[in-house]
């Protein structure tokens, strides 16, 4: 199932790009309610979005960042039908991508 849901729109010369993604995000400083252990830590630390190739946001995170977090940034350069990459990595080295074209 993919982690992350993505959309590309262009208003004028500006591209704003809104994405979703589907993660649980924990600090590590969180108890399990029924064990008292700590929940071990499991967050995304990097988000990059490339357009033909090129990185126009790297988004550095931490612990703070909320279960399924939101992002939306704006860039200009892009054409409609242009491809936009998506991806991310955690803490324990997992990782997602997606691509999506500019409407």
């Amino acid at each position: 199932m993919a982690s992350i849901k993505i959309r590309a729109k262009m208003d004028g010369d500006i591209t704003t790009v809104k994405a979703l993604i589907s993660h649980p995000m924990e600090t590590g400083l969180r108890k399990d309610k029924k064990t008292g252990d700590l929940v071990p830590a499991h967050f995304i630390q990097e988000v990059t979005c490339e357009h033909k190739g090129t990185t126009v946001i790297t988004a550095l995170w931490g612990g703070a960042v909320s279960k399924n977090p939101y992002l939306s940034f704006k860039f200009r350069g892009a054409k409609a039908g242009d491809t936009l990459k998506l991806s991310w990595l955690d803490n324990q080295g997992q990782k997602d991508s997606t691509e999506t074209q500019v409407r």
